[in-house]
């Protein structure tokens, strides 16, 4: 079961990948087959049910399009 629950607005995101580097389970990769308006593949969660919600994604995200709720 989830302890947490991120949310991305992916429109903002640019795909730098420091949240993917910042989580301690490896839950986050670069979106394969969306690119967004501007020209990025975003971030996403491919295991949101193992997400323990410490918000290390949210605190190294620098365009801050990052939210996490500890459930």
């Amino acid at each position: 079961m989830a302890l947490g629950k991120i949310t991305v607005d992916i429109e903002r995101c640019k795909g730098c990948g420091l949240c993917i580097e910042a989580c301690p389970y490896h839950l986050l990769e670069l979106t394969p087959d969306y690119v967004n308006k501007k020209g990025y593949q975003p971030m996403r969660i491919h295991t949101p049910e193992k997400c323990i919600g410490c918000a290390n994604c949210a605190m190294m995200c620098p365009d801050v399009c990052i939210t996490v709720e500890r459930l």
